[in-house]
Parts: structure tokens; C-alpha cells; sequence
């Protein structure tokens, strides 16, 4: 039984999943646990309260959940009493120490392509005989991982800025970053303090893998006087990773960095775009730290198929494309999407979360042939065309139905909307460049709701 908790009353701070997660792990361990939620009518097997109700000077400790804000009167209300501040990575890494004293983490953050790069790491592990899986952001909560009843040898974190805003205590035999653009602003308050919660995650590790075509990551990390292993898409210099016509190339991890030698072909990656070239590049790294040799990296890679809802393609009928990307939820990683086709019948909006969309679409708009635009802040993105693309039709799509809602009558009035655009060569992508919140459970709902309607209206004309 762990004597760091046993004893003690704790608050949570939210009541989601990362936050029964944490009530359960420290009431195993004997604390005694209140979750805070803003819903006094949670349905849950530990006591619940309102912020208002709690006498917060009771407590000893208080464990953040990621959605929570420093700002929120109840975090301002638990500082000003000096209460100790965990998060859920931080309790996980103290259980571990106790329970898995020989297990190594690795971590990676970014604006985009964090939950692929994460699961296409683990799979590489996995392929040299490790047991390792992928947490945090994605998968497991890393506590679940942490108590899992199989130990595992590695555990490769996804981490949000969110959760690295909170994260003090864990230590990491490598991490990632994969790059940071305008996101979460609403959350941070400024670009400097994302980049600030990014970058933080170089504090808890010797060596790092960083992204050298990201002119932010390459800046902000230029203080950092760890071990800095870039890749890019361009030729690698001695002590990097790059690419070389059709291969991925290391001359990183190598006897002699006047030498190099070859992790994959570029056609082993699926999709083989450049962003996902990037993401490879990054697993790779990740893994030749611990040692992986390039054998093991490419097998896994053959294998290795991204997670649905990025860039998936729902339906190919009369010569057009129907494509996924409801994991698209902000600018940067729309802008991939959308540079990844050249006739573009684009669905998009939702919530911004505080991100400018004009860059967005100064740099795209010669790919969109239409926009389909619905959600609670469209009108942003519908002014940047104003702007910069007047000539684009647009189309607003309402609806009535509730989120939730068994109705998937907004994405077939969008679907519908789109086929009177698409011609043979088009792609209809759904690249939000927003959150789904507003309107769907989660942007694999937003996903789903997207690929029934195509499924509905389309597949049956194909």
C-alpha cells in the first residue's frame, strides 16, 4: 500500500474519465477522495460537489484534470489555500515508481499528428519485443496503463498542452515534439503560453526529437541544452534524420555521422503524405534512442495504419473522393489536409477555440473549389474567404437536431450540399479546422455522422 496518499483527503477536479481514473487508483491506495464537478447529478461511485460546496481548506492536495483552467475560480480558490497541485501524469508517475520501478516512459506532444506518431511508436516497440503501449491523450489514461495488471516495459505518453500545463514530476528517456502552431488560445490566453506548455515537456527528458521544418519548435527549443536530434523532409546534416529521394534516412544513430544509413522507404508509409513521412521519421527517432534497429522500425511501419477519422477515406463513386478528417480540429491540420488534394469541396467549422483562420485560407484556397460551413464560429472562416477567396461559393448548413441526437439531419444536408459541387477529380473532405463540441459528442462522432450520410446518399449511386 502506497504511504504517499494513504490517509489523505484529495480533490479532483472533474469528474470525466481522467478523473475516475485518478479517484480510483488513490482510493485503492487509501486516500479519501472528493471529484468537483460544475454537474452536481453525475451518476459515479465516489462523493460528488459543486465548487461552491467544498470547504476547501480540508484538503491537502488537488488533482487537475486536463480541462481545467489555472483561471477558474475554483484552481484560484485551491491556490490562494495552498493546496499541493498534482495532475493525473504526476500521480501515475508516483504509483509507478512504487509498482513498476523499472519501467521507462516516453512522451511526445505537438499541435498535430500526436496520436498517430504515439500509436505508430508503440507499434514499433511492440514489433521489437517490448511490451509497451500507447496512453495518455490517447488509448489508456496513463494511470490505467501504469496499473495495468501486464507491466509494461515502455509506455509512450500522448501529451496536451493541457495536460503538460500541470504535468511537475515525471521523468522521460526521450520525447518528441512534432510542431506547434495557433491552437487552444482560448485555454492558454496567448500563443506564447501554448508554446510555453509545449516546450516545458524538454524539462523532463535528456534527449529530444524535434521537427527542424517547424520554425517554432527549431526556436523555441534553441535554449534547451539537452540532446537535440531534428528531422526533416529535406537531406539529413550529420546528427539527423531526413529524407534522401525515396528513403528515410538516419545519421543520427549512427557510428559515424558521416554516415548513414536507411530506416524505410517513403512508400512504406501509408498515407504517404508528407506530414505522415514526418510523423515516421519522429517514431523513428523516438525508437532508436532506446536502441530499435531500423530492421524492426521498418516492418513495424509496413504494418502500421493510422486510426480512423484521419484523412480515412469513406467512399470513392463517379470519379470523386470522399474523404475523413474529422480529427482535423484546427487550422494547422486542416491546412495539411487540405494541401494533401488540388479540387477541394471543403466541410468545415465548429469551435475555433481562439485560432485565426485567415493564414488558413490565404495559403489554400487555391485547392477549394466550395466550402460547406457549419458550427458556432463558421462566420470566421467565412470572413477569411471574404478576405482572401470572394470568388469561392459558400454554403451555410442549419439544423435543429440536438447534439446527440439520433438525427443525422445536419450532415446529410451538408453531404447533399456537397454533391451538388463534386465533379469527377474532386474530393469532398471533411477537414473541420475546428472542435466538434458545439454540435457533435466528439469528432469521432462528427466522423461517423459524416461517413453514414455519404454512405446514405452516395454509396448506393456509385
Amino acid at each position: 500500500m502506497s504511504l504517499l496518499f494513504k490517509g489523505q483527503d484529495v480533490l479532483i477536479a472533474g469528474a470525466g474519465v481522467t478523473g475516475i481514473s485518478i479517484a480510483k487508483a488513490l482510493t485503492t491506495r487509501g486516500a479519501h477522495v472528493v471529484i468537483v464537478d460544475e454537474n452536481p447529478d453525475l451518476n459515479i461511485d465516489f462523493e460528488l460537489l459543486k465548487p461552491d460546496a467544498v470547504e476547501i481548506e480540508k484538503y491537502s492536495k488537488i488533482v487537475v484534470s486536463p480541462g481545467w483552467n489555472e483561471s477558474h475560480p475554483f484552481i484560484v480558490k485551491a491556490v490562494a489555500a495552498g493546496l499541493e497541485i498534482w495532475n493525473e501524469i504526476d500521480i501515475a508517475w508516483s504509483i509507478a515508481k512504487e509498482i513498476a520501478p523499472s519501467q521507462k516512459w516516453l512522451a511526445l506532444t505537438g499541435t498535430n499528428g500526436k496520436t498517430t506518431t504515439v500509436e505508430m511508436t508503440a507499434a514499433i516497440f511492440q514489433r521489437a519485443g517490448f511490451k509497451a503501449t500507447a496512453c495518455g491523450n490517447v488509448g489508456d489514461t496513463v494511470i490505467d496503463a501504469v496499473t495495468h495488471k501486464d507491466s509494461f516495459d515502455y509506455l509512450i505518453l500522448e501529451l496536451s498542452s493541457f495536460q503538460l500545463h500541470w504535468m511537475r514530476k515525471p521523468s522521460f528517456v526521450g520525447v518528441a515534439i512534432l510542431n506547434i502552431a495557433h491552437d487552444h488560445l482560448d485555454w492558454h490566453g496567448s500563443f506564447e503560453n501554448y508554446c510555453a506548455a509545449k516546450l516545458s515537456i524538454l524539462d523532463r527528458a535528456d534527449i529530444a526529437i524535434l521537427n527542424a521544418d517547424d520554425a517554432h519548435v527549431v526556436l523555441k527549443s534553441s535554449s534547451w541544452r539537452g540532446e537535440k536530434v531534428f528531422f526533416s523532409l529535406d537531406t539529413p546534416a550529420p546528427g539527423e534524420l531526413g529524407v534522401v529521394e525515396n528513403l528515410l534516412i538516419d545519421r543520427a544513430f549512427v557510428a559515424d555521422p558521416q554516415e548513414a544509413s536507411m530506416i524505410a522507404e517513403i512508400t512504406d508509409i501509408q498515407p504517404t503524405l508528407p506530414h505522415s513521412i514526418s510523423n515516421a521519421l519522429a517514431a523513428a527517432g523516438l525508437a532508436k534512442s532506446v536502441g530499435i534497429s531500423n530492421e524492426e522500425i521498418r516492418s513495424a511501419l509496413i504494418d502500421f495504419h493510422p486510426g480512423r477519422h484521419r484523412i480515412e477515406t469513406v467512399l470513392t463513386a463517379d470519379g470523386i473522393t470522399w474523404v475523413d478528417d474529422s480529427k482535423a480540429t484546427n487550422p494547422h491540420a486542416a491546412k495539411a489536409s487540405l494541401m494533401s488534394h488540388l479540387s477541394v469541396i471543403w466541410i468545415a467549422g465548429g469551435l475555433a477555440k481562439g485560432a485565426d483562420m485567415n493564414s488558413l485560407i490565404e495559403r489554400t484556397h487555391g485547392r477549394i473549389k466550395a466550402a460547406i460551413l457549419i458550427g458556432k464560429d463558421r462566420a470566421l472562416i467565412e470572413a477569411a474567404f471574404i478576405k482572401f477567396a470572394p470568388e469561392i461559393p459558400i454554403v451555410k448548413i442549419d439544423s435543429d437536431v440536438t447534439k446527440g441526437d439520433i438525427s443525422n439531419d445536419l450532415m446529410e444536408k451538408v453531404v447533399t450540399a456537397a454533391k451538388s459541387f463534386a465533379a469527377d477529380g474532386d474530393t469532398v473532405l471533411m477537414a473541420p479546422a475546428c472542435a466538434s463540441m458545439d454540435q457533435f459528442i466528439s469528432y469521432a462522432d462528427r466522423g461517423d455522422r459524416f461517413s453514414a450520410a455519404v454512405k446514405k446518399l452516395v454509396a448506393h449511386e456509385g
